[in-house]
């Protein structure tokens, strides 16, 4: 008797009303979110403005899920154009079936038109966003649970998976490997953002340092699973896609550290707006600082003028009056004079 283990939802769709929510799509959503807001905090850390993820997430989000769509119907083909099957089932993509290995490729053209059309770096914004593309894997891995679907091989363990029977799976415990994936990318997201603070990671190689520890963990998840698969040299197809593309990321953290050092210092350009702004202003602040010197120049070339003027008028009025004081002594000393001339005469 097993006494532990997880449950599975006896449904992935709950109705409010007439509408139906999906807990695949969901999941899905509620990742996008998560991805887009910690991105932005990233961003905004790094000296770029607010908002620029969410714009240039317009792009990449449509184009990622339709490449992760794209690489599931490629890779699954006999699921929708065998015989017997619905190939209209192909589009429909909130029964599941996203592969990531296409959804981060088409995803990573979108977000190329976005920054190209912003002028902004796309390795730069990569950096960025990395840790929150993997919070937002680990979140929707959890709609894989609502589906009961990419679980492991059959267990004992007291967190195995309990799987109800249905079309194409069988009843039983199985190794959670949903669970396993989504806590393996918080974790490669934790790393990410330690990493990038520790070594101030730039040029994209945050980004491939998310690509790579993905890879790493995927490996060996995708090894335990038992969901039908393609296999090449007796290993499935997504096992080797892990081992190319972890190679390739390792490769470019390496080469990148040596060609591009450091990290970028500009991430995103002003605005045309905020340049002509900050442009006016400089210009007429210099100018305004010259206008007010040169009154208060002038105003102190006139205080000067007027205290001159004064001094001047001043020393005029003083040289008349010595002038009138010296005339009125010289009148008084000739009345005398002549007082004296006639006393003599009359003796």
């Amino acid at each position: 008797m097993d006494l532990a283990y997880i449950p599975s939802p006896s449904t992935g769709v709950i109705n409010l009303g007439p509408v139906p929510l999906r807990g695949y799509a969901f999941c899905i959503i509620i990742g996008v979110f998560v991805a887009v807001w910690y991105g932005n905090k990233r961003w905004i850390a790094r000296g770029g403005k607010a908002g620029t993820v969410a714009d240039i997430a317009v792009w990449a989000v449509p184009f990622g899920l339709v490449g992760g769509r794209l690489y599931h119907v490629i890779t699954d083909y006999q699921l929708y154009f065998s015989e017997g099957e619905n190939w209209v089932d192909a589009f429909k993509i909130w029964e599941g079936g996203l592969g990531i290995w296409g959804a981060i490729a088409l995803g990573a053209v979108g977000a190329w038109i976005g920054c190209r059309r912003r002028g902004i770096p796309l390795p730069a914004y990569a950096d960025a966003i990395a840790p929150g593309i993997a919070l937002a894997q680990a979140i929707g891995r959890w709609g894989n649970w609502f589906n009961q679907e990419l679980y492991g091989k059959p267990t004992d363990l007291p967190w195995a998976l309990k799987i109800s029977a249905g079309a194409n799976r069988e009843a039983g415990l199985y190794h959670p490997t949903f669970l396993y994936e989504s806590l393996w990318c918080i974790g490669v997201a934790l790393l990410v953002v330690w990493a990038d603070r520790r070594f101030k990671l730039g040029h994209g190689r945050a980004f491939a340092l998310y690509v790579a520890a993905y890879c790493a963990g995927r490996g060996w998840i995708e090894y335990m699973r038992v969901d039908e698969a393609h296999h090449v040299l007796g290993l499935r197809l997504n096992v080797w896609t892990a081992i190319v593309v972890f190679v390739l990321a390792v490769a470019y953290i390496v080469i990148s550290s040596r060609v591009r050092p450091g990290r970028e210092e500009t991430v995103e350009p002003e605005a045309k707006g905020d340049k002509a702004s900050g442009t006016a202003k400089d210009t007429a602040d210099p100018d305004g600082s010259e206008s007010s010197a040169d009154a208060k120049d002038g105003d102190a070339e006139g205080i000067g003028t007027s205290a001159t003027g004064d001094a001047t008028g001043n020393d005029a009025a003083t040289g008349s009056d010595a002038g009138a004081g010296e005339a009125a002594a010289g009148e008084s000393a000739k009345d005398g004079a002549d007082h004296g001339a006639g006393a003599a005469g009359k003796s």
